[in-house]
């Protein structure tokens, strides 16, 4: 199996983020990713999380690096990962529903199949793993259910 595998150099700036975006839709487009829309929104989002994380908590440079599959595997792993120069490691928080933030690695845990972090030099790496799988929509649409009902959700085909 052919993976891609690209990072971006990100700086400390809140800015960042957005061209962090910007960049990751355009790697996931020219690698055939991104005509699994459901997995390209998640996977923005995912970005966009942990690059504000970086961003915001340590006031330091951070690298972005995809890994993705080539356009031809059905069902294959995509991985994020956001390294850092910070040695701290994430911490989940717990927030009442005011807060405008402290919600990025409950989002993270919710929306990744796996994540998790290591330590990397004198900082951190934090990774996070989406399955991209084809075959339960094909399953669907060979018996004639429409896929979009089901979509966003979680489901097996036996």
């Amino acid at each position: 199996m052919q993976v891609l595998q690209v990072q971006l150099e990100i700086r400390p700036d809140p800015a960042e983020v957005g061209r962090a975006r910007r960049w990751a839709r355009s790697r996931l487009a020219g690698s055939g990713t991104g005509i699994d829309e459901s997995l390209a929104e998640t996977l923005i989002l995912l970005v966009s999380e942990l690059v504000t994380n970086a961003v915001v908590h340590t006031g330091r440079p951070a690298v972005l690096r995809l890994s993705l599959p080539g356009d031809e595997v059905e069902s294959a792993t995509v991985r994020l990962e956001v390294a850092d120069r910070s040695d701290q490691a994430p911490v989940p928080r717990c927030v009442d529903g005011d807060a405008t933030g402290g919600r990025g690695l409950a989002l993270v845990d919710g929306l990744a199949d796996r994540w998790g972090w290591s330590p990397e030099g004198t900082g951190k790496s934090i990774w996070c793993e989406l399955d991209r799988c084809e075959r339960p929509r094909q399953v669907m649409e060979t018996y004639g259910i429409e896929a979009s009902t089901y979509e966003g959700l979680a489901f097996e085909a036996v």
